[in-house]
């Protein structure tokens, strides 16, 4: 008796369908099915938060997470969150700027849950060094000791210098 599923996802802005085992997690699905292996694997229980990506918008943890109960979502992967082109993008480029990714095993987990953080926050001002630290207590790092991360997610979050004789925010806007 065939278990399969089949199954609709809409990965990265791109529809996937495919058969899946009831039991498939949806990491497995990412690295093993789409090959989308910037997502890692590293505790399989959902404690080190490598395998991190946003679910219809929200940051989870892929392993705990069965790709039939993902059916019909957007999920989001490290893969998808560069600006066109391949750039890095702001909190990215943050990150990289304040030396907040070491090793880079955990860095594709933190960006997709501190890319959260980011957007929730974007015109409310920078969170506090207390609000980043427990926003990251899902992801664990050997490397960096979190001070970088949360000087990157600072500076990701500050507000842009205005230009002389342009309005702070206007920048940029084609009138």
């Amino acid at each position: 008796m065939d278990l399969n599923l089949n199954l609709n996802l809409n990965v990265n802005g791109r529809p996937e369908r495919f058969a899946a085992q009831p039991n498939e997690l949806l990491v497995e699905r990412l690295r093993d099915g789409l090959g989308l292996t910037g997502t890692k694997v590293g505790c399989d229980t959902g404690q080190c938060g490598t395998c991190v990506v946003r679910l219809d918008g929200r940051s989870v943890k892929s392993c705990l997470v069965l790709t039939a109960s993902a059916a019909g979502s957007e999920v989001t992967t490290i893969e998808g969150v560069s600006e066109r082109g391949g750039e890095l993008n702001g909190l990215q480029e943050a990150l990289r700027q304040e030396h907040g990714t070491q090793c880079g095993f955990c860095t594709p987990g933190m960006v997709m849950a501190l890319g959260e953080l980011v957007e929730n926050t974007a015109g409310g001002g920078a969170p506090t060094e207390p609000e980043i630290r427990e926003w990251l207590t899902g992801n664990l790092c050997r490397c960096t000791g979190y001070h970088s991360v949360v000087r990157g997610v600072q500076r990701a979050c500050a507000p842009a210098p205005a230009v002389e004789g342009v309005e702070a925010g206007a920048a940029g806007r084609e009138g």
